[in-house]
């Protein structure tokens, strides 16, 4: 993968009235990590004592985060109306050149911030509610 635009980047909510994933408007920064958790099996017997994992047996996730201002009243309330509501639902993170990763996530922070002197501002966290899936661009 070649050096690519951080603005690039998309991070898309599935809307069901339009049956489409929607992009996010307003963005500037965007982030997703994957973690996996480990499963110690180590015991008394384990060679020079050395700690011992377990493979292919821990959780694994993903989380999502991403921080801007509002420039869509449309894609704004989608992402409020789920937070409020709790629900879980589809998101999509186009990387470009890259691949697509989409699955269920729910939101798990939605913060507003704003200076005297300037805009008003929103940060989103999410995290994944289940199998994730992975399409090559």
């Amino acid at each position: 993968m070649t050096a690519q635009r951080g603005k690039d980047i998309l991070l898309k909510f599935f809307d069901d009235g339009q049956q489409a994933f929607v992009s996010v408007a307003g963005l500037r920064t965007k982030r997703i990590a994957f973690n996996a958790q480990t499963v110690d099996i180590t015991d008394t017997e384990s060679a020079g004592r050395w700690r011992e994992l377990l493979g292919g047996a821990g959780v694994r996730r993903a989380s999502i985060s991403g921080s801007g201002i509002f420039k869509d009243a449309a894609s704004d309330a989608l992402v409020r109306q789920a937070f409020f509501d709790g629900t879980i639902d589809q998101w999509e993170i186009v990387i470009p050149d890259f691949g697509a990763i989409s699955g269920a996530f729910a939101i798990t922070a939605l913060d507003y911030a704003g200076n005297h002197d300037g805009e008003v501002t929103f940060e989103t966290a999410l995290e994944s509610a289940g199998e994730l899936t992975f399409g090559a661009l």
